[in-house]
């Protein structure tokens, strides 16, 4: 069969909607340009399950990537494959690595930031009370963003003062329109700040994950502690994931009620509950579009006649299979916080599901049912297609979100 030529992806992603529609139109993969790495973008929900739970793909592109030598010095997304985490490890030595982490993410633990979860987003709507009737306020900004951050800088233990400059080199990691020199810069100044955190918790240790996983990677002896390494890439993992990632459900979540006053209208009849608005947002508009990279470690045909060849990369596109019409049907593309299955793949799939997702979902619930209770007339401040989406193939969000908290005559 012949393939199709290869299909550039707009690294701003300024139609990303457009552009997924057309990653469908051409098949259940099919490969793309993503800043100049040729990939095959996964779109099918089927297949793109197959892939994510089948031995035939590894993540591990030190192991299974034949181009992994000449892509990461000049890749700007280089930091997505060149990471010794759990991100990035196969078979084994995934499953020795998440072990590490999941003590983050207990019930126990998780129960246990629920009141301080609460404690902030009251702290956030009581300085957004302040703003005056009828004017503009950044939501993105002031609720999306230091939510958050605040939570994981808790549950990491980093300190209140150095946050703000995670959310920045952060931010520097999802973008997809940076320099290869932009993007190395970012990652020296973010392995900075990650060696500046382990040294003052290791110096004095708190009861936070950082700490934990210091102690695991000096105390235990037995080969299965954590290297050096291991453990920076590890905190990069935990702090980019529990950060980025909710900013843009809380954004995205915001933006689809005040858009469409109808759904907001089910919540509050109780129709739907903000679980279900929640796991619709996940569905619609996911927290991550793509996602690299994974690489075939064997021949792997294709449903239409096509060959996924050994060596190869293959791109997770979240976003186009969320919405795909063989799993949602007509309607993938409403939002729709009353749909019966609203299934998706915006935490992964599998032995990969990410482990955050407990924490993640009743943080952005508790975000959204605080702020239409405190905030019943909030509108937004600008016609819907203004909302400019960021500029990145990874990252699912927009650059504002400008609200009116109350009317002006309230």
């Amino acid at each position: 069969m012949t393939k199709p030529p290869i299909l550039v992806l707009d690294p701003a992603a300024s139609n990303h909607h457009a552009e997924h529609q057309a990653l469908r139109a051409r098949g259940p993969a099919t490969q793309v340009d993503i800043l100049g790495v040729t990939a095959w973008a996964v779109t099918d929900p089927a297949l793109l399950k197959q892939l994510l739970t089948g031995s035939e793909v590894s993540k591990d592109g030190r192991a299974h990537w034949p181009d992994v030598d000449t892509t990461v010095p000049t890749w700007p997304l280089s930091l997505w494959i060149a990471v010794t985490n759990m991100f990035t490890a196969h078979g084994a030595g995934h499953a020795r690595l998440r072990r590490m982490v999941a003590p983050a993410f207990t019930a126990r633990r998780v129960a246990a930031l629920k009141p301080a979860v609460e404690a902030v987003v009251t702290g956030i709507l009581e300085r957004l009370h302040s703003v005056p009737d009828g004017e503009s306020v950044d939501l993105r900004e002031h609720l999306a963003y230091p939510l958050p951050i605040a939570v994981i800088g808790q549950l990491m233990g980093v300190p209140e003062d150095q946050r703000d400059g995670f959310r920045t080199v952060v931010d520097g990691v999802f973008s997809t329109t940076a320099s290869s020199a932009e993007a190395a810069a970012n990652a020296t100044a973010l392995y900075r700040l990650l060696d500046h955190l382990i040294a003052a918790n290791r110096a004095a240790p708190g009861d936070d994950m950082t700490s934990l996983l210091i102690a695991a990677r000096d105390e235990e002896g037995d080969g299965t502690a954590l290297t050096e390494d291991e453990l920076r890439d590890t905190l990069l993992l935990m702090i980019s994931a529990g950060y980025e990632t909710t900013v843009n459900v809380i954004d995205q979540a915001v933006a689809a009620l005040l858009t469409q006053p109808d759904q907001l209208a089910h919540v509050r009849v109780g129709r739907a509950s903000w679980s279900d608005v929640v796991e619709e947002t996940l569905r619609h508009e996911p927290a991550g579009k793509h996602l690299p990279l994974r690489y075939a470690r064997t021949d792997i045909p294709l449903p239409d006649g096509q060959t996924i060849r050994k060596g190869e990369a293959i791109l997770a596109s979240y976003a186009a299979a969320n919405r795909h019409p063989d799993w949602h049907g007509e309607r993938a593309d409403h939002f729709d916080v009353t749909r019966t299955g609203s299934e998706h793949l915006a935490f992964g799939h599998g032995v990969r599901f990410c482990l955050g997702a407990a924490l993640a979902r009743p943080e952005v619930a508790t975000a959204l049912q605080l702020l239409f209770d405190r905030f019943p007339d909030i509108q937004l401040a600008v016609p819907a297609t203004e909302l400019r989406p960021l500029p990145s193939l990874i990252s699912n969000g927009h650059q504002s979100l400008p609200v009116r908290l109350r009317p002006a005559s309230h």
